[in-house]
């Protein structure tokens, strides 16, 4: 298979994965830029694709997301961007962004998922058995798999994604949650960690990206450092009920995954991942010698919480942002809130943090909250001389922290030590920002300030930057859920 032009600059200047922290200035990472899926979900289909919502595509596209891969550029790889930032305008041409475009940036550091898979389906043996394999998943007809076939890669990427020909037909359900490729994979050190997802829906996602993981010329050198969660070799034999619990299934996805410090691993146990998968995957990376440390962090099954970087995030080596209701200081926000004054119990009732240390697992210490682990990693495992802050979804006023946390606020992207990125409809979350010292700045706005000279991602620190969300929101997934780091410096 030829070499692609992102996989000859990786190759000039290895290491190109290693992930030791959430903070680590960011030097790599995959993002899947909104495809024409996801203006495919219907209102009768949304929640069976796992949206709340259905989007507007093009305004997804043009307003908001087109800043997120500016930022991502300027930081990462400011050559391919700088001078460009004068085309975001009612009238440019936003589709430069997308892989098959003729103007793409073709970043080896900012890289499209899209396009590492355009490049696999080049191999005529590849492109044959992926077809087939998904052929199978969506019981289509052979002559599906041949009139597949007649594509060119770029177009047969866009298909297999999107699950539409060029001409809109629709051949099998879209992937619009293949936009947060945080969930298909997560860097560990200098291992990958492919997840199972949980929903039947995301099932075409594990597949491609298994392909790609192991079949691009990229990760050529980490086929060894390549992690798969087993299934429960007996769970064929179970009745249906009992395959279906969290003690038997093996389910896991990436939101619940994070590579905390460089010897610490944290991993939820949520709606979407369950106890047997994060057994499995502690067992393995004790094994690989990989971490000395596993955090186990239960937290309640609901749709609002999803994963745990739903519920906090990392923005400094000292400062965390993080959803109060189930956080030690939450008491007083959950005494206003009526529907947990009725409820039968605390909501925090549902929350459990086990600690492992590496031989040691059968004697896990429990930490009571939130607020405990995270300004133990934070001085502990990070070495934070200055104290440790929280900032809480929606200053932690009522209702806020609830609604602003159900659009994002907690699920931040660190850029590096102190920049984050998050929503701009959080506005609560915001100030609570700025009264942690922190600048508030619009990503359109920062964008002006690079091209003028005015700042750099070299100097800037201690900023929120705010995307426009109206419609990424509906999506139900922030910054961190939109990103797949590769690469981040040491701290």
């Amino acid at each position: 298979m030829e070499h692609s032009m992102i996989d000859m600059h990786l190759k000039s200047e290895l290491p190109y994965i290693n992930v030791s922290s959430e903070i680590g200035t960011l030097k790599r990472l995959l993002i899947h830029s909104p495809d024409r899926g996801l203006g495919k979900v219907v209102p009768s289909k949304a929640q069976d694709w796992l949206f709340e919502d259905i989007v507007h595509l093009d305004m997804m596209r043009r307003d908001e997301y087109d800043y997120y891969v500016k930022i991502l550029l300027y930081f990462l790889d400011p050559d391919k961007v700088r001078g460009n930032i004068a085309k975001i305008g009612p009238d440019s041409d936003r589709s430069f962004f997308k892989p098959d475009h003729t103007a793409y940036f073709k970043s080896d550091k900012v890289i499209d998922i899209q396009s590492l898979l355009a490049d696999i389906l080049a191999d005529e043996a590849i492109r044959i058995r992926l077809i087939a394999a998904i052929c199978g998943i969506e019981r289509t007809s052979f002559r599906t798999q041949q009139q597949l076939n007649q594509h060119e890669p770029a177009e047969l990427a866009k298909i297999m994604i999107s699950g539409s020909l060029p001409d809109l037909t629709m051949l099998f359900a879209p992937l619009p949650n293949f936009i947060f490729t945080r969930d298909i994979g997560i860097v560990i050190n200098d291992h990958i960690l492919l997840n199972k997802p949980a929903k039947l829906a995301r099932t075409r996602e594990a597949l491609l990206a298994q392909y790609i993981f192991f079949h691009h010329s990229l990760f050529a050198d980490y086929q060894d450092k390549i992690i798969e969660i087993p299934d429960n070799e007996h769970a064929f034999l179970l009745p249906d009920a009992d395959i279906n619990r969290d003690i038997t299934r093996s389910t896991l996805e990436g939101g619940d995954v994070m590579m905390i410090a460089k010897r610490h691993l944290m991993i939820g146990v949520s709606e979407r991942t369950t106890l047997y998968a994060a057994q499995q995957v502690m067992r393995l990376v004790f094994s690989k010698n990989l971490v000395d440390k596993v955090t186990v962090i239960k937290i309640p099954k609901k749709r609002d919480y999803m994963h745990i970087d739903t519920v906090f995030t990392q923005v400094k080596r000292n400062v965390w942002v993080l959803l109060g209701a189930l956080a030690r200081t939450g008491d007083e926000a959950r005494k206003r809130d009526v529907i947990h004054f009725f409820a039968p119990k605390d909501v925090s009732e549902d929350l459990k943090i086990l600690q492992f240390m590496k031989g040691l697992e059968h004697k896990p210490i429990e930490i009571e909250n939130l607020e405990d682990l995270l300004a133990d990693i934070s001085i502990n495992d990070l070495g934070a001389t200055e104290p440790v802050q929280f900032i809480y979804s929606g200053n932690n006023e009522f209702p806020f922290g609830a609604r602003e946390q159900w659009t994002d606020s907690c699920n931040l992207l660190a850029l590096k030590d102190g920049v984050v990125v998050g929503y701009d409809r959080n506005e609560k979350t915001a100030d609570a920002f700025r009264a942690a010292g922190f600048e508030v700045i619009g990503a359109g706005k920062l964008l002006e300030r690079f091209e003028r000279g005015q700042s750099s991602p070299d100097t800037i620190e201690n900023t929120f930057i705010m995307l426009p969300s109206a419609e990424l929101s509906r999506a139900r997934g922030g910054s961190h859920c939109m990103s797949l780091p590769l690469l981040r410096e040491e701290i």
